[in-house]
């Protein structure tokens, strides 16, 4: 039985995971890489110490980026546009 819901979880997370790269390719000019303001574990790729999104160990980790509307980043309290 846990290993069903292992499974089910691992494919519900890929299929989240596709949609979202579609979503996330669409608007990548109007996007930017907005560093050191990802909660722990919510990055969207890896980092200098991980290899996987999700996988951001602290709050604010400086080199965690996650994607946001371009132009807002700078106006994010520790955000960076340039990894530390």
């Amino acid at each position: 039985m846990k290993n069903k819901t292992l499974i089910n979880s691992a494919l519900s997370g890929l299929l989240v995971l596709g949609v979202s790269s579609v979503a996330l390719q669409a608007n990548a000019a109007e996007m930017e890489k907005c560093y050191g303001v990802a909660k722990a574990g919510k990055n969207d790729c890896q980092t200098a110490n991980s290899s996987c999104a999700g996988t951001s160990k602290s709050d604010g980790q400086k080199d965690a980026w996650v994607l946001v509307p371009a132009g807002t980043c700078e106006k994010l309290v520790g955000g960076s546009t340039e990894s530390a």
